[in-house]
């Protein structure tokens, strides 16, 4: 209590020892958005901007509204890239997603470059639009430098306790996309945006390589809805630049097991 009295009286430090609290100052003051967006795809590794295709897998923890959860033990991503995004939270390219319970399809989504459909079959424009803009929003930092793309330095956060530049990127559409890069090694750590569902933000973590192989993938992605955590994807393995089938995409039936 004396040391907080103390400090009440004596007023804000100066700058010179405010600089001594993480974030309390941006650091590196002259450094451009651009630059940090430059220096987080090299980081990321060479195939990050343009990788033609990843595969991920692993499983992913359902948080429930009671505080429980639900586990969906095999869970996969397909996707191929767009050579370009004009709109970094409207669906893109190609997609799979899908996820197991034991022997039961958990969920299943895939978007073939024209139509979205879900294990049911083709979905509604309307309700597909807002399903992919919950879920479409990192890929933007990949054409953060792209034609069109403006980047705008925000104030450092402190993520995870880890000093971060934050950024906010612009799309040729005018949507925005607030992404935090960890100042010690430049590894992209957060995503936020807002979608239908209310803001969301992603927290990345737990990186890891392979041998010869030039990207760095994220091994838990935290996901969080206005403030409360509705998931945890944990990818094991990933398959960068591989062809990937175009069936993939097109849901004429729900799987009766897994595709993977």
């Amino acid at each position: 209590m004396l040391v907080l009295a103390m400090l009440m009286l004596s007023g804000p430090p100066e700058l010179a020892e405010r600089a001594s609290m993480a974030t309390a100052v941006q650091a590196e003051a002259d450094l451009s958005s651009a630059a940090i967006i430059a220096k987080a795809h090299e980081a990321a590794g060479a195939d990050f901007v343009r990788p033609g295709t990843l595969f991920l897998s692993g499983y992913n923890i359902i948080r429930t509204p009671d505080g429980g959860e639900v586990l969906w033990d095999r869970y996969a991503m397909w996707r191929v890239f767009g050579d370009s995004k004009e709109a970094a939270h409207a669906a893109n390219g190609r997609v799979r997603i899908e996820a197991w319970t034991g022997d039961k399809l958990a969920m299943l989504m895939a978007y073939d470059g024209q139509i979205t459909s879900n294990q049911e079959g083709a979905m509604p424009d309307q309700s597909a639009n807002a399903m992919w803009s919950n879920n479409f929003g990192f890929g933007a930092i990949r054409n953060a430098l792209d034609e069109g793309w403006k980047q705008t330095r925000r104030t450092d956060r402190l993520m995870d306790g880890a000093p971060t530049f934050m950024v906010e990127l612009t799309d040729p559409s005018g949507g925005t996309t607030l992404f935090g890069i960890r100042q010690k090694d430049f590894a992209i750590t957060y995503v936020g945006f807002e979608t239908p569902r209310g803001w969301h933000e992603r927290r990345y973590s737990h990186f890891f390589e392979k041998t010869g192989v030039p990207w760095k993938q994220a091994g838990r992605v935290r996901l969080f809805y206005n403030g409360v955590k509705a998931n945890e994807a944990v990818w094991t393995d990933f398959v960068v630049g591989e062809p990937i089938s175009d069936d993939v995409f097109r849901v004429k039936s729900a799987p009766a097991a897994p595709t993977f």
